[in-house]
């Protein structure tokens, strides 16, 4: 797969609408959190003096891999403390994806809590834990060669005994990445969408089903380093009726609460016969 430099790097084509290159991939639709990270480009570089605190995106269509999307940037709103932007990716003049994203000022003050970090073993303690994935989810691995990515054992932290489904996971880039804070966050929207949706599968081992990103929101709480290790601290919060709810903190090294996740994914169970779809891609959803 291609570099994130050259995955972010969106072309300006005119005012508020960008070009996202194709990504040269095995899957033949779009991994979910490349569209989502080059929606969030096209939205920061329509903002001055403030940072993207959140965003909230509906995956709607499946992207074709092998062909660059368009981004249309709608400036919905510019105040003084808050930024709204709404951004369209568009593949052959149907929208595949949309995005609100909010922008903040960054000199506001107020009261300060977070939650803390599980004690988890360190990243150089454990191997990459691929062998407890599915094979679609291996594959995906396989196209993630930039990315550092690994699976704590399960038996290797203490589990919340109100959480039905648990997975950490440790990830980081393994390129250095420039010294650019919104490159960073961007990143780590791309970053977002691994693994998270099989966490829904941890209390379903060997349950084969069809997988594909629905929507996806972030918030973005704290500074971090995409090419640092963060800790992905992942529940599964309910699965029913073909749709499994998803949700991760992440945490950088010493322990801060840097972003947090929610996402809604298609978990249907596989009809007989059929051929397992790689975890995380815009799949046909009928």
């Amino acid at each position: 797969m291609s570099d994130i430099e050259h995955i972010l790097g969106l072309e300006r084509i005119d005012r508020d609408i960008y070009r996202g290159p194709a990504v040269e991939s095995e899957l033949t639709r779009t991994f979910g959190g490349q569209v989502a990270a080059q929606a969030l480009v096209a939205a920061t570089r329509t903002v001055e003096d403030k940072a993207v605190h959140s965003l909230h995106g509906y995956f709607v269509a499946p992207g074709k891999a092998s062909e660059p999307t368009i981004f249309l940037v709608d400036r919905i709103r510019d105040g003084r403390s808050f930024s709204s932007r709404q951004v369209s990716a568009v593949q052959d003049g149907e929208t595949i994806f949309s995005m609100q994203a909010s922008f903040h000022r960054q000199d506001d003050d107020g009261p300060e809590h977070s939650d803390i970090m599980r004690d988890v073993p360190a990243p150089e303690e454990i191997g990459n834990g691929r062998e407890t994935l599915p094979a679609s989810s291996r594959a995906l691995l396989d196209e993630w060669g930039d990315w550092d990515i690994r699976v704590v054992p399960n038996g290797g932290y203490e589990h919340n005994r109100f959480a039905v489904s648990q997975q950490v996971v440790w990830f980081r880039s393994k390129r250095p990445l420039p010294d650019d804070d919104t490159f960073h966050v961007c990143t780590l929207a791309y970053m977002s969408d691994m693994t998270l949706l099989h966490s829904a599968l941890v209390p379903h081992p060997g349950h084969e089903v069809q997988m594909a990103s629905l929507d996806h929101a972030m918030w973005f709480l704290r500074p971090f380093r995409a090419d640092d290790w963060l800790l992905y601290d992942q529940i599964s919060p309910s699965a029913s009726g073909g749709r499994a709810l998803t949700h991760g903190r992440i945490f950088d090294r010493s322990g801060n609460l840097v972003a947090i996740v929610t996402q809604e994914g298609l978990t249907r169970t596989l009809r007989s016969g059929a051929k397992a779809i790689p975890i995380n891609t815009l799949e046909e959803k009928e």
